[in-house]
């Protein structure tokens, strides 16, 4: 009977909370957290406003700020070694061979990115076309892939010297940059979607005025 209230109290200690582990967790996946958070929420956003053009112009938006959903697990099987390299050589105190490997992989990631989003500025509509063939999807989501298609590369970048950063301690400084630069990116390629000549700022009528 003791015996098996020693192995209840040994479980219990196994499972009990602890604030320095929750500090240590949340100082990588709170960060983690909120760029995914921050990244959904901003498409959201973009396509409520975008929506306000007509059909046409949300389908051709979404359609193509999809191809980047697929380009993470692309750089995810890059990035998610890097953290181990890293975080290994950081520990050993190799900080150099560190930041090495991660510009390495962010290079490689960069590299993928940009060779994909190259070929999709260029043939935007080998993309577009397998979903729909309106035109005016086409038009919006050729507008769009013409403007963020050759800066894959960065998103790639981006992407793997986030996961790189995971492995030393104290990530939150170096990957909080990357919220504002994903946001800022995809609020300049929705306007260069819709079109500025949508924009009673910038229509005839009130240039006259």
């Amino acid at each position: 009977m003791l015996r098996q209230l020693e192995i209840g109290k040994t479980r219990a200690r196994v499972f009990s909370l602890r604030r320095l582990l929750f500090r240590d967790i949340l100082r990588v996946g709170a960060v983690a957290a909120l760029i995914t958070v921050q990244t959904n929420l901003t498409i959201a956003i973009a396509t409520g406003i975008v929506g306000s053009f007509g059909t046409g112009a949300i389908a051709g938006y979404g359609t193509g700020s999809r191809l980047e959903y697929l380009l993470v697990p692309l750089v995810f099987g890059l990035g998610s070694p890097l953290v181990a390299m890293v975080g290994t050589n950081i520990g050993a105190n190799r900080r150099e061979r560190a930041l090495r490997m991660a510009w390495i992989g962010g290079a490689m990631a960069a590299g993928l990115c940009e060779m994909i989003g190259l070929c999709a500025a260029a043939f935007p509509r080998a993309w577009l076309s397998l979903f729909d063939t309106d035109p005016a999807m086409l038009d919006a989501g050729s507008r769009y892939l013409h403007t963020v298609g050759p800066l894959y590369g960065f998103f790639g970048l981006g992407m793997a010297l986030y996961f790189a950063s995971q492995g030393p301690d104290g990530c939150c400084g170096r990957c909080s940059p990357t919220a504002p630069g994903s946001s800022s990116r995809r609020a300049a390629a929705g306007w260069r979607c819709v079109g500025p000549a949508t924009c009673p700022l910038f229509s005839p009528h009130w240039a006259r005025h």
